[in-house]
């Protein structure tokens, strides 16, 4: 068994999708630990990447939202206590707009934006009539381990081009049981309606089936070249909270008021009391036209984007960061969950 003692790395999930991406990018697999605080309730996966040790957690089946993702970041803080810095890597929908060409398969990472800390709590906050929605509290933003990290590895990936689908190819090759659930899907299946389209009510066809014979519904993108990267990274402020975004009304709103690249439900739950950086790979566009298809290859993109910065990481820069149990002891971190998390405006 191993010594919870040894890991550094806290790694949060929210589904099994994104748990079996997380633990095929793993350059070793460890034992189970050897104890974990009392009352502690989650499954650990233990591992090796680059050369941090690092602790996977995900959420109890069919538990979604803020408040189950900042219970197991508690208790992942208390069982492995040198745990300093944590990612958060899985799924969410995504805003595309005419500035922000996003694609089923990309990724989204949390990056301060405008004064807000590359996490913003979208039901937080009020809608005024005829004024824009306006936020009332705002989340803390990533360490600066990660910070650093991830400025580097956009320099290298804008001048090199990533290699994330390579890494995905490799992994699959590796574990071919992933294939038909992880691969890439075809590039046909990643459709954009019109905002103000909504899938039928009540249809249980698909949406090629029941959307997409009717070319005046469809959003027209044309082709990434070879030039481009696909799947391409986006940096920014991700959207959270305790409901799934189905309405691309809304989401249009806020990424035209706030700048929201993607909608999850977990981050907000984990940025005042667990420092992460948010990673995710888009599986649909937050509307009525759900694409399960992604999913798969989405967690393996999101997954494949957190080991190259896990990578690019000395050990001694994650030395220097504190303790998040440390944080929480001096007070400087809470996990209430609630609207006093919160620093109001």
């Amino acid at each position: 068994m191993s010594d919870p003692n040894n890991y550094v790395v806290g790694w949060i999930c929210a589904i099994a999708t994104e748990y079996v991406a997380a633990r095929a990018f793993l350059d070793e697999e460890h034992d189970g630990p050897e104890y974990v605080s009392q009352g502690d309730n989650n499954d650990y996966t233990l591992g090796k990447i680059g050369k941090h040790n690092v602790v996977i957690a995900v959420l109890p089946d069919g538990e979604y939202g803020t408040q189950s993702a900042a219970g197991v970041a508690r208790d992942m803080a208390h069982s492995f206590p040198n745990v300093r810095i944590g990612l958060m890597v899985g799924i969410g929908g995504g805003a595309p707009t005419s500035k922000n060409d996003i694609r089923l398969g990309d990724i989204v990472v949390s990056a301060p934006r405008d004064g807000k800390g590359g996490v913003f709590q979208y039901d937080l906050g009020k809608t005024i009539q005829d004024q824009s929605f306006q936020p009332t509290g705002f989340l803390n933003q990533p360490p600066v381990a990660l910070r650093t990290a991830m400025h580097g590895l956009k320099a290298q990936y804008e001048s090199d081009g990533n290699q994330l689908d390579e890494a995905i190819s490799s992994v699959l090759q590796r574990k071919p049981r992933l294939r038909k659930k992880y691969g890439r899907p075809i590039s046909s299946s990643d459709t954009l309606y019109q905002s103000t389209f909504t899938h039928p009510f009540g249809s249980e066809a698909n949406c090629v089936e029941a959307c997409s014979s009717d070319a005046s519904n469809l959003i027209m993108r044309r082709e990434r070249t070879e030039e481009e990267d696909n799947p391409a990274i986006h940096y920014g402020v991700i959207a959270s909270g305790n409901q799934l975004m189905k309405s691309a009304l809304l989401r249009d709103k806020l990424a035209k008021e706030t700048g929201i690249l993607c909608f999850e439900m977990e981050a907000a739950g984990l940025m005042n009391h667990f420092p992460c950086l948010v990673i995710r790979g888009i599986c649909d566009y937050s509307d009525t036209h759900k694409n399960k298809k992604w999913q798969g290859y989405a967690a393996m993109a999101a997954a494949a984007y957190a080991k190259d910065i896990l990578c690019r990481i000395a050990p001694t820069k994650i030395e220097a960061e504190k303790k998040i149990q440390d944080l929480l002891l001096s007070g400087q971190l809470a996990f209430l969950v609630g609207s006093d998390d919160f620093i109001n405006a």
